[in-house]
């Protein structure tokens, strides 16, 4: 039954690409999905599947509650100066904290590639905080870009991108 499931989810949520893209600009699918930065790397998990090492990925997420307050992901993703340094402190750690997970998953993205949110939840400062950069004009960076190729997930997670000939 689990393979059955899988192969039609594949189907029909799931899009093959043949190559990496430089650039993937992805969303949260809007409100209420983008209500702060630890529900955005839900979109920037998307991206990262079809991003080339060292791409870019914009990410389009209103994070009207910030980052949010409550809970620790904020606390954990201030705590290093560096994804990768995040990366090594949770594996250092003997136990997890919480909110880890989405720290790490943020942290494994951020230092493979490039991301940069286009917010207006979250100012440049908190942003450059946690090793994020700000746009305030995504077809500015798209079009400095110039022949770059670029992928657009408008839908964020809702549909899954992968790279042919992977499982």
């Amino acid at each position: 039954m689990h393979a059955r499931a899988s192969a039609t989810a594949r189907r029909t949520a799931m899009r093959p690409v043949p190559e990496p893209f430089d650039i993937v600009v992805t969303t949260n699918s809007g409100f209420p999905l983008d209500q702060n930065l630890y529900q955005a790397v839900k979109g920037l998990s998307a991206a990262h599947q079809v991003v080339r090492p060292g791409g870019t990925i914009i990410c389009a997420a209103e994070c009207r509650d910030g980052f949010p307050d409550h809970g620790s992901y904020r606390d954990v993703l201030t705590s290093a100066p560096s994804p990768q340094a995040l990366l090594s402190s949770i594996r250092a750690r003997p136990e997890t904290v919480p909110d880890q997970w989405q720290v790490q998953i943020q942290a494994r993205i951020q230092a493979d590639c490039e991301v940069i949110m286009h917010t207006s939840g979250l100012t440049d400062d908190e942003l450059a905080a946690v090793h994020l950069r700000q746009t305030h004009d995504i077809s500015e960076l798209l079009a400095a870009a110039g022949s770059s190729r670029v992928c657009v997930l408008p839908q964020g997670p809702l549909t899954i991108p992968y790279l042919a000939g992977t499982t």
